[in-house]
């Protein structure tokens, strides 16, 4: 999924306040992608108090939304540097395209995995039969020695895994004895948990990770703390296991975490770079290259099979983007 801000904020990635004991709830924001009809998404990461949860930089959640009354999901070729997208449904169908070449359909619990490297571009459409649209899109920061990679896609099922009360995908890392083949640049765990009316499970994690709960739906305490709907509840490093309870309607949940990802990124609408100038390049070279269409050969390559214009990134700010501290 494309940042469709019009002014999308400089992000600069740093670690957050460490709250020792208890959780830290990241309320979501709401950001629409398009005009009065269109999809609106609730994103969690990345904001002020906090950029990271070990390598995951971005979280949107969307949905359920009627394709009927909203339009689906329509996001036109768009670039990506220095990142892997990880896209994953609760229900509904999207058409992923890419300058890789690859065409597949993103179905629930399945998990596609982008990995956008030195430059990569890719068109979202839900597709026809879809009726309701509803899920997550996350990126994933890449670490220096890997973020000049060449892109590449890959596309894995994962396997239900049952552990007292809740069923758990695994799809990025390992968890509840299920590990992932998706290929990760840092250490990394993502899984759809699943908990049962009024079960409490104690799920055994990694003590060196931090770690996120983005409630999709139901309701739901961790630790012993009450975790509201579509927010992300962040856990520091620390924690080797965490206490899930469900309330009577049971609860729905992404868990991500990682390792603290001990590097600073600027972050700007679809690029992931250290530099101001980096950033400055990769915007050129795809208002040249693609949008008024140079070169098909360039860094961001050409999505075929996509029926219109790519998508015009936006203009920078006035101001040069930096890390700060």
């Amino acid at each position: 999924m494309s940042n469709l801000e019009k002014e999308p904020l400089e992000v600069v990635e740093r670690p957050g306040p460490r709250l020792a004991g208890h959780l830290e709830l990241l309320e979501p924001r709401e950001v629409p992608l398009g005009g009065p009809r269109a999809m609106s998404v609730r994103r969690t990461l990345p904001q002020r108090s906090r950029s990271l949860i070990g390598a995951w930089c971005f979280v949107d959640h969307y949905g359920p939304d009627l394709v009927s009354a909203r339009g689906g999901m329509v996001v036109p070729p768009h670039p990506h540097t220095g990142l892997q997208t990880v896209s994953w449904l609760f229900s509904g169908e999207i058409d992923h395209r890419d300058s890789v070449g690859s065409h597949a359909p993103v179905r629930p619990g399945e998990l596609n995995l982008m990995t956008a490297g030195s430059g990569v571009s890719h068109s979202e459409l839900s597709t026809l039969t879809t009726t309701v649209i509803h899920g997550a899109q996350l990126w994933l920061a890449l670490p220096e020695g890997s973020r000049h990679i060449a892109p590449a896609f890959e596309h894995y099922a994962p396997p239900a895994v049952e552990i007292g009360g809740a069923t758990v995908r695994v799809f990025i890392g390992s968890l509840a004895g299920s590990t992932s083949p998706a290929l990760a640049f840092s250490p990394l765990v993502g899984a759809q948990v699943d908990v049962a009316p009024f079960a409490a499970i104690h799920l055994a994690v990694n003590p060196a990770f931090e770690h996120g709960v983005l409630l999709d739906s139901g309701s739901l305490s961790v630790d012993g703390e009450d975790v509201p709907v579509a927010h992300l509840a962040y856990r520091e490093p620390g924690a080797s296991v965490l206490r899930i309870e469900a309330g009577a309607d049971g609860a729905r949940l992404l868990l991500i975490g990682g390792a603290p990802f001990g590097e600073q990124i600027i972050m700007w609408w679809n690029f992931i770079g250290r530099t101001h100038d980096e950033i400055v390049r990769f915007r050129d070279e795809w208002q040249a290259d693609v949008v008024a269409g140079a070169r098909d050969d360039g860094r961001f390559g050409r999505v075929t099979g996509y029926v219109g214009q790519p998508l015009p990134a936006p203009e920078l700010p006035g101001v040069r983007l930096k890390l700060r501290g």
